[in-house]
């Protein structure tokens, strides 16, 4: 069985989830792109569901947003972020304010 790892990223032009998958032989990684963090937990909760066994969110996330996706997995899968407290393509805003 291959091992399943996630990277999520956020973008509030993104209207349904986009998902792509990349097979690399022992593994396969699964990203997912999310338009807010409603569709964010839902999307993580799928993952799961398919033994995904972690999932990394972007810096686009704000600690507000990992928080609920942590919450909504429930322990199931490793939740991890790459973190821009002060996001530079959101012109220094946490991406707390940009998604909430």
């Amino acid at each position: 069985m291959k091992r399943k790892v996630a990277f999520m990223f956020v973008n509030g032009s993104i209207t349904e989830p986009l998902r792509s998958e990349m097979d690399f032989g022992p593994g396969l990684m699964i990203t997912v792109g999310v338009g807010n963090y409603a569709m964010a937990c839902e999307e993580a909760i799928k993952l799961a569901d398919e033994g995904v066994i972690m999932v990394e969110l972007c810096g686009g996330f704000g600690t507000l947003g990992h928080a609920q996706v942590t919450e909504a997995v429930a322990g199931r899968i490793g939740v991890g972020v790459v973190r821009f407290d002060n996001h530079p393509g959101y012109d220094g805003a946490s991406g707390d304010t940009k998604w909430m």
